[in-house]
């Protein structure tokens, strides 16, 4: 299965992190699928990348700028803006019980940034 996985990495333009927080760092799992993704060829390589997190308090920040250091290694072109931390247990709600976001205005931030990254993305390839 991982096969089908990485070999369907070769061919995305473009890739949308998520990560929530582990003592300050990017969880375990993800850092051992970007390892195994790095491996030749390097699936990262001139993609470009949005990262979101969601945490308590800072809502991840500590996690995302990890995850921009280990990207800097594995030549990826990260959009620089809109930056979001998704301060998940700050009230209103973020989730429903089924993990679903139903904030709006979560909605709306986490919109921007894909839309920021599309836009990167077309840059990158030279289409607009």
């Amino acid at each position: 299965m991982w096969l089908l996985t990485y070999n369907t990495f070769l061919e995305f333009i473009c890739f949308h992190l998520l990560t929530d927080l582990f003592s300050s760092f990017v969880q375990g799992p993800l850092k051992n699928a970007i390892d195994w993704a790095s491996r030749p060829p390097n699936v990262w390589a001139d993609k470009a990348a949005a990262i979101v997190s969601a945490a308590g308090g800072s809502g991840g920040a500590r996690a995302q700028y990890h995850l921009r250091q280990i990207g800097v290694y594995l030549d990826l072109h990260f959009v620089n803006k809109p930056e979001y931390f998704l301060n998940a247990f700050q009230p209103p709600a973020k989730f429903d019980s089924d993990g679903n976001l139903i904030d709006e205005e979560s909605k709306e931030k986490l919109k921007a940034v894909l839309l920021a990254l599309r836009a990167f993305t077309l840059r990158l390839q030279g289409i607009c």
